[in-house]
């Protein structure tokens, strides 16, 4: 279901490394990943996330306004929704965004999962300062699938990012979250490596509201052999990730990708 709503503000402040501004042109995703924690950062409270989602169809003139007089900075494309989720396709918001962050020259940071972003490879290679990240939680369709039903495959995810390697763009990888036992970062790491990206961003499963229970939920249905485990991790036993992230460095180090393990983990 799409709504269209108007909104007061474009850009936010971010808290984010590496970012300034936040810009989201959407609130909800149709992508409904099971892992997702933006519900409880936006008090989601509109029915079960992925099946809505709002449409901020004022936001370009909104941004064009403040982009006048916002001092310049990096703008992080989206923080909390994916910038290039389904409904980006007939609405093109982001687009029009991506227009007019051009035109005032302000330095971008995208983040996705989806191909769709290709569709804007004519403005990304006009920026003067631009990268885009696409995110990862496995190498295998079928858990993809049950993951996140609604974004790109694996294959077209690491598609894009070789076309926009090929084309000039800066690319990054996001593994986060990592799911235990269910992502394999080894066999992931070999499948990211022919994309060539600048660099790996690794980052662990967030226990925000409400997140465990959706994750016990599909774990109990697809995986029941590994409640047991994530209970462990639940309860705050760190093994798994202390070993998981030692042995992706290595697997980076090897394959020549530089490899960061999210400061939010410290």
């Amino acid at each position: 279901m799409i709504k269209e709503i108007l909104v007061k503000m474009a850009l936010s402040p971010s808290k984010l490394p590496g970012l300034d501004y936040a810009l989201n042109p959407y609130r909800g995703c149709e992508h409904a990943c099971i892992y997702c924690y933006a519900p409880s950062v936006i008090h989601w409270d509109k029915g079960k996330w992925g099946e809505l989602v709002e449409v901020k169809v004022n936001l370009p003139r909104i941004l064009s306004k403040e982009l006048k007089v916002k001092k310049k900075g990096v703008v992080g494309l989206s923080t909390v929704t994916d910038p290039y989720h389904p409904a980006e396709k007939k609405y093109e918001i982001t687009r029009r965004c991506l227009e007019l962050l051009l035109m005032h020259d302000f330095p971008v940071c995208i983040q996705t999962k989806s191909s769709l972003v290709l569709r804007d490879m004519d403005l990304l290679k006009k920026f003067s300062n631009i990268e885009v990240g696409m995110t990862l939680t496995t190498h295998d369709e079928s858990v993809r699938e049950k993951l996140e039903p609604g974004a790109s495959s694996v294959a077209q995810r690491l598609n894009a990012l070789l076309e926009l390697s090929k084309n000039g763009i800066r690319t990054w990888i996001f593994i986060g979250p990592v799911i235990p036992y269910i992502t394999y970062g080894e066999a992931l790491i070999d499948a990211i490596t022919p994309a060539k990206p600048e660099y790996v961003l690794v980052d662990k499963l967030r226990l925000k509201e409400g997140i465990q229970n959706n994750v016990m939920g599909f774990i109990g249905e697809i995986y029941p052999h590994l409640k047991e485990k994530y209970n462990e991790i639940f309860c705050g036993n760190e093994d798994f990730y202390k070993g998981f992230f030692e042995n992706i460095k290595k697997k980076c180090d090897k394959n020549g990708l530089k490899c960061e393990i999210s400061k939010l983990n410290e």
